[in-house]
């Protein structure tokens, strides 16, 4: 991963829920600081002094209390915590709620170089969506061969050997309206070591598609934009392969799971063949696992119905080929 900066979280393209509506007040010669952990912390401590365990790598936000706590210092006149804060070679420092330190701070700043940011956001609320940007930023990263798709909401990751129908698959799910996120590489990214993340490699190639004997497609020109997304949480994993009639497929849905940067995520093998239908098998599967999200397993229903109903069977014979004694028991 790139070295990611001050500027880097300036220049952030996000969307409104998600921004972050940073702006730089002072210290601008110091946008150029690079991030080195996705934590965020507030500064509470060191202001009163208390430098043990300092986390000099992650941002210092200041929210109201931090802010008032600024202002009775310097009634005080007792600034050298905070000069000691500004001149340890943190990234930057985020004033909430529209606020800005004092001049006499701006100036501290500016001598150590130290960026001062500003939003109108209040702590929580920058915190939450911060959080949600820096996880994916420092997130652990993999680039495999594949196609991800966004079909019935569930973010669908085709894999599989060349030539086998990962994009032509992926294409007919686009003409039945589901999503293309990336065709050909999928860059997946480990957020939090609790789930996937897949998009593009390269974001101006992401929504376009190599179709053999066809050559490049766009397919946010061909189907418009609502056929396509920027990235998708992977929650299927569908491997494609061609059909041998020497193994033993899975007939009764077994669960299997596939492992990418140590995250599991369930797993479909779909053997390919003349006359199958593959995009409405993964269409089946992307159902399928909607229902099991919401407590529904086709599967573990089909065996508890035969068990209960093998287990009346060998009740019911079990009672009619009792012999009956004389005594009529």
């Amino acid at each position: 991963m790139k070295d990611f900066t001050v500027l880097d979280l300036l220049d952030l393209d996000l969307k409104e829920h998600n921004h972050l509506r940073l702006r730089c007040i002072a210290g601008r010669s110091g946008l150029s600081r690079v991030l080195r952990s996705a934590m965020i912390s507030r500064p509470g401590l060191p202001l009163s002094g208390y430098f043990v365990d300092f986390n000099n790598g992650s941002i210092q936000l200041f929210g109201k209390g931090e802010q008032s706590y600024l202002r009775m210092l310097e009634e005080k006149g007792e600034l050298s915590s905070v000069e000691k804060i500004l001149s340890s070679q943190i990234p930057c420092c985020v004033f909430t709620d529209s606020s800005s330190p004092s001049q006499s701070i701006i100036d501290m700043a500016e001598s150590h170089a130290m960026a001062i940011l500003t939003t109108d956001l209040n702590s929580s609320d920058f915190s939450r969506r911060a959080y949600s940007i820096l996880d994916e930023v420092f997130a652990k990263t993999e680039t495999i061969h594949g196609v991800l798709v966004e079909v019935f909401g569930i973010g669908v990751l085709i894999t599989g050997d060349a030539g086998v129908g990962k994009s032509e698959t992926a294409l007919e799910l686009v003409g039945r309206g589901h999503r293309l996120i990336c065709d050909d590489t999928v860059r997946l990214k480990n957020i939090s070591d609790a789930y996937l993340v897949g998009c593009g490699e390269n974001p101006m190639f992401a929504h376009h598609m190599e179709i053999r004997g066809l050559g490049i497609i766009n397919i946010a020109n061909m189907y418009g934009v609502g056929a396509i997304r920027e990235k998708k949480q992977v929650q299927l994993s569908v491997h494609l392969e061609k059909w041998d009639d020497s193994k033993n497929y899975d007939r009764i849905g077994d669960s299997l799971q596939a492992q990418f940067l140590g995250v599991k995520v369930p797993r479909v093998e779909i053997p390919v063949r003349p006359g199958r239908n593959v995009p409405i098998l993964i269409e089946t599967a992307a159902r399928n696992e909607r229902l099991k999200k919401q407590g529904f397993y086709s599967a573990r229903d089909f065996d508890r119905g035969v068990m209960s109903w093998l287990e009346s069977e060998a009740t019911r014979e079990m009672y009619y080929n009792t012999e009956v004694g004389e005594d009529g028991r």
